[in-house]
């Protein structure tokens, strides 16, 4: 499959990019983190993402979404790297939205109504320690009653300080036996559940969930008891894709606001884009970012395809982009000089961007170890 877009897809980007650049540009990021919002994300926003079929780019029209695949979630996620957008839209339309599609009684997807219409915030709970360990769950479920009881603690839940709905990762415990891992759709409002808002560098959104023995229905659980690493995975293998595509588009930002720079600054007399030195900088993180774009894309198109390798793909791409767009944020700010580590410049604010989405759903380290793995080393 060819590695560009198709026209639908072109014009979806040129939708999404417009809209966030009129209703959500990086003086709406600034507005936001100086203001001290309490919420750190506008409601009216994720509604008006609603109207536009953004926030149900990947749920099913029956539910109420757009029907679209995978391809156009990363659309709209690079969209949203360009202008570093607030947004619950990875942790609502992609990860959650994955979830309750692949898994969710027919109760629990009406929440895919409510996303799509951008009416209502999901988050899903997965990692536990400071670095992305999907394997090493330690949080539990056991039966209790005619339900469960949750115990355990979640860090890095996006958005999760406004969500409507948390979905918990836990692991099935009885009788010391290992049960195998469970998702679970709680209220954040349970007895038992604390959640702690975490505001991190970049001036985005995540928080930190408490569970001591909070006690929840049996019917919270989604799909098959102790089945639910299948749809965390479909979740995970989607959220790196698309983690990916935003930082293709910070990345990719953060090149032109420098290349822009290049063209107007004089040191000596000329403009400091015609140092061969420079150029040659420039040229070698243009061919880098095309590279990670056509990493992403390719992954995207695999998920899309379902394909057995679209899981590795997105891995494939998750690191790549975060090389890419690390050097990329890099470069701007040497390329700037001084001022690219002040705050009136905004390529320190695509630095600080682009730190956060490494992390999310693993890093490079993470992606390089599970491929070679996966090939036997």
């Amino acid at each position: 499959m060819p590695l560009i877009l198709t026209e639908e897809q072109t014009l979806l980007q040129d939708a999404a990019d417009g809209f966030l650049n009129e209703r959500a540009p990086i003086a709406h990021l600034r507005q936001m983190r100086d203001s001290r919002d309490p919420d750190g994300v506008s409601r009216d926003l994720w509604r008006a993402f609603g109207e536009m079929g953004f926030s149900g780019v990947v749920i099913p029209e029956e539910d109420g979404g757009s029907g679209l695949g995978a391809v156009e979630a990363g659309v709209i996620a690079e969209s949203l790297g360009r202008t570093l957008t607030p947004s619950p839209f990875m942790g609502s339309s992609v990860l959650a939205a994955t979830v309750l599609k692949a898994a969710g009684s027919e109760a629990q997807k009406q929440w895919l109504g409510r996303i799509a219409a951008g009416e209502a915030i999901l988050s899903l709970a997965v990692d536990e320690g400071p670095k992305h360990a999907p394997a090493k769950i330690a949080a539990r479920a056991e039966r209790s009653g005619n339900g469960f009881k949750l115990n355990g603690a979640k860090g890095f839940v996006l958005d999760g300080h406004v969500a409507d709905a948390l979905i918990v990762a836990a692991r099935i415990q009885q009788e010391g036996a290992d049960e195998g891992l469970t998702l679970f759709l709680i209220d954040p409002a349970t007895p038992g559940v604390s959640v702690e808002r975490t505001v991190m560098v970049d001036a985005h959104n995540a928080a930190r969930v408490t569970l001591t023995d909070a006690q929840i229905d049996a019917d919270a659980a989604i799909g098959v008891v102790g089945e639910g690493q299948g749809p965390l995975d479909a979740a995970l293998t989607l959220g790196r894709a698309c983690a990916a595509s935003s930082l293709v588009g910070a990345g990719d930002q953060a090149f032109r606001l420098t290349l822009d720079y290049l063209k107007t600054r004089k040191q000596f007399g000329k403009l400091i884009g015609e140092f061969q030195a420079l150029q040659h900088r420039a040229a070698h993180l243009f061919t880098e970012l095309e590279l990670a774009k056509a990493a992403t894309l390719a992954a995207l198109q695999a998920i899309d395809a379902g394909r057995p390798d679209a899981e590795q793909a997105a891995g494939i791409a998750k690191a790549k982009a975060g090389r890419v767009a690390e050097l990329a944020v890099q470069e701007a700010v040497q390329m700037h000089g001084g001022v690219g580590m002040t705050d009136e410049f905004d390529v320190g604010l695509f630095m600080k961007r682009v730190r956060v989405l490494n992390e999310l759903l693993g890093d490079a380290h993470f992606h390089a170890e599970r491929l070679a793995r996966a090939q036997g080393f």
